[in-house]
């Protein structure tokens, strides 16, 4: 059942060992607070995160999901991280009127 197991990545298997990750704690960059949310996809972990800012006086969390997998969470929390920074210093401010990367 192809559905189920897409729907299983997007919100975590609970029957397999507790589902999704907790995002990591926020780190500082550039003005900007960095969270790492890798998604467990069959034993896989794949790059995601949050990207919080300020702009125009709103709060904005913004989740960006890339291909990227890993074999353990610690590699893809650390890989997450880089890509935030990454995601920043490309887009700057801009990237937070958007609503997903």
């Amino acid at each position: 059942m192809a559905l189920g197991k897409f729907l299983k990545s997007l919100f975590g298997d609970a029957s397999a060992g507790g589902g999704q990750p907790s995002p990591s704690e926020a780190i500082d960059y550039e003005g900007f607070a960095v969270e790492a949310a890798p998604i467990n996809e069959d034993g896989k972990y794949r790059t995601a995160g949050f990207i919080s800012g300020e702009i125009d006086g709103e709060s904005r969390r913004i989740r960006f999901i890339r291909a990227d997998q890993h074999a353990d969470l610690d590699s893809a929390v650390k890989h997450s991280i880089i890509k935030a920074r990454q995601i920043i210093d490309e887009q700057g401010k801009s990237l937070l009127n958007k609503t997903q990367l």
